[in-house]
């Protein structure tokens, strides 16, 4: 799933402070996919107050029943990214994934999907015939500017290490939980993880002291340092925390995001995460003039299948100073 907004905001994005341990509720926003298409997606993050937690920047709940109207395709055609990193985790159904590095592969259940677009990559997302269209999980990470220019690639990992502790298993998609890595390529200190507590848990999960952390809730009801947490909103713990304590009455299932406090500014608009608006610029002209030295074209699309990038707000978006948060114009 990517950002298929028909106006989407341009922001500048702040490098995030480091709030210390605090507990801020985020709701979620329903946003549409296109459009026209009748799918939406439900976005946590970005938020106008809270940008990015470490150097994750995007985070979408897609396929929920609730949010595609009957009738609707979930197919996505070719459209591009720059710097940045796509992290899929579909919990049902399937996925094929195509993109402009060779990649034809179908996304399952238990399988983590990292696209890792460096200077530029393209790619389509389509239902597989006959299976569940897919519902799960999207996120974004923004890559540091040292990363920025590397050769864009694709990584499915069906094997990914377990944290265990009584009453919970946290699968470690990317960096580090527990003493436990993933295999799973990161440019930037972070860590993801898909965490279920047994009914009756109580316990306490380790964290690394240095990270911003957030909690987005799948399934069933999880009370995190005294905070009630349902499906629907996420829960930004802030910094400055060695463990979480966790207790469940009847079970869950949520989403642990975090990472070192990012420290450089992003802009971030469609599909694009740059750190000036000459870059977003850029890259839009070269998907726009179907340059395909930067752009090349997806396995088995023709050049005629792709979404068109919408246009540029008529504004130029310049560096400014502020406490925290976002500018949106």
């Amino acid at each position: 799933m990517s950002d298929m907004e028909i106006a989407p905001d341009e922001a500048l994005c702040e490098p995030s402070p480091r709030p210390g341990p605090i507990t801020e509720l985020y709701p979620a926003r329903e946003v549409p996919l296109g459009g026209v298409r009748g799918v939406y997606v439900e976005r946590t993050l970005p938020q106008r107050d809270l940008p990015t937690v470490g150097a994750w920047c995007f985070l979408d709940r897609f396929g929920s029943a609730a949010a595609t109207e009957a009738g609707a395709s979930p197919d996505i055609l070719p459209h591009p990214h720059i710097g940045l990193q796509t992290v899929t985790w579909p919990l049902d159904g399937r996925i094929r994934h195509r993109d402009s590095v060779g990649s034809d592969v179908e996304i399952a259940p238990g399988q983590l999907n990292l696209m890792t677009s460096g200077r530029g990559i393209a790619h389509s997302e389509f239902g597989v015939p006959g299976a569940e269209a897919g519902h799960g999980l999207q996120l974004w990470i923004a890559l540091p500017g040292t990363a920025t220019d590397i050769d864009p690639h694709f990584e499915q990992h069906r094997e990914l290490p377990v944290y265990a502790a009584p009453g919970l298993r946290a699968t470690v998609l990317i960096g580090a939980l527990g003493g436990l890595t993933s295999p799973a390529k990161a440019y930037t200190p972070i860590v993801g993880a898909d965490i279920v507590l047994e009914p009756g848990t109580d316990v306490r999960l380790p964290l690394e002291p240095g990270f911003e952390h957030a909690v987005l809730v799948i399934a069933g009801t999880v009370t995190v340092e005294g905070t009630e947490l349902e499906p629907g909103p996420l829960l930004y713990l802030g910094t400055d925390r060695a463990e979480l304590r966790l207790t469940s009455t009847d079970g869950a299932h949520f989403a642990l995001v975090g990472g070192e406090p990012f420290a450089e500014e992003l802009v971030m608009w469609w599909n694009f995460v740059a750190r000036g608006h000459e870059e977003i610029v850029a890259a839009r002209e070269a998907w726009e003039a179907r340059d395909t030295s930067r752009f090349p074209l997806v396995v088995g699309h023709s050049p005629d299948e792709r979404i068109p990038a919408p246009p540029l707000p008529p504004l130029r978006l310049k560096p400014r100073k502020r406490a925290t948060g976002c500018t949106h114009l």
